[in-house]
């Protein structure tokens, strides 16, 4: 399937969240059976995010073993490849590992750097959120649906995410809280839950800093198709990481960045 168009179906995201939930599932809440490995200060890395990734490969690579995969726990292969499936097995590992449900297993498809696909899946809530050309899909306890943002569009209407506000540094965590202080409701350490809420039409803004692409690229199309914005916090391309906003609606992005580049 070498010239083969990408699959990005409901269908093909389902089988790589099956198999990944076929690692975590078995590990979640289960006393002793996750294993904590320092990478550098408290960054737990698992024995569910390892197995859990070798999955995923497994799957893309039955088919499509010419395409490309960055993944958080064993870096990439097939670098040069136009197709590159960017894979987080379990982002929210602090939640995974307190028993809190805020994570999810990422899978995003960029095709010559552009995010163009991806899916945040939740096994324990049996969710799946995904984006494809068809648009931002939702699948759940509650049905299917397609995604749409909230119109918000003033930042006193808005409630804002972020993991921590110790993650801000300096003058970041000045512009932090001055957005925070603009803003209606903010709310704490819901990471890539708290995107997919952001497309779902419950949550308005997410402001993070230090994401690797294996964080945000299958949230991009999640939210972009759902009809919102995600870029850098210099308005650019944030298929990179590093400092990252997404908000419900072109509007509300201006205002925010407005706010965080205020001197």
């Amino acid at each position: 399937m070498t010239n083969a168009k990408p699959d990005v179906s409901a269908a093909f995201f389902r089988k790589m969240a099956d198999a990944a939930a076929g690692e975590t599932m078995p590990r979640f809440r289960q006393q002793g059976a996750v294993s904590n490995k320092l990478k550098s200060g408290f960054d737990p890395v698992t024995e569910a995010d390892r197995e859990a990734e070798k999955a995923i490969r497994a799957v893309i690579k039955a088919r499509y073993p010419d395409h490309g995969i960055l993944g958080e726990e064993f870096g990439a292969e097939n670098s040069s490849s136009r197709n590159i499936w960017v894979i987080d097995p379990i982002d929210g590992t602090r939640s995974f590992i307190s028993g809190l449900p805020l994570w999810g297993t990422l899978v995003g498809l960029t095709v010559d750097g552009d995010a163009v696909a991806g899916m945040m899946a939740q096994p324990f809530t049996g969710e799946l959120f995904y984006a494809n050309e068809s648009g931002s899909h939702y699948e759940g306890p509650n049905g299917k649906r397609s995604l749409a943002t909230r119109k918000t569009v003033a930042l006193e209407d808005a409630t804002l995410c972020t993991t921590t506000p110790a993650l801000f540094l300096g003058g970041r965590r000045d512009a932090y809280n001055r957005l925070e202080s603009a803003v209606r409701l903010p709310r704490y350490g819901t990471d890539c839950y708290a995107y997919a809420m952001v497309a779902a039409g419950h949550v308005d803004l997410v402001v993070e800093v230090g994401l690797q692409s294996y964080d945000i690229v299958a949230l991009i199309p999640i939210i972009e198709k759902a009809g919102g914005m995600v870029t850098n916090w210099e308005g650019g391309p944030a298929e990179n990481g590093g400092e990252i906003i997404a908000a419900a609606t072109p509007e509300l992005h201006e205002a925010a960045l407005k706010v965080l580049h205020e001197k």
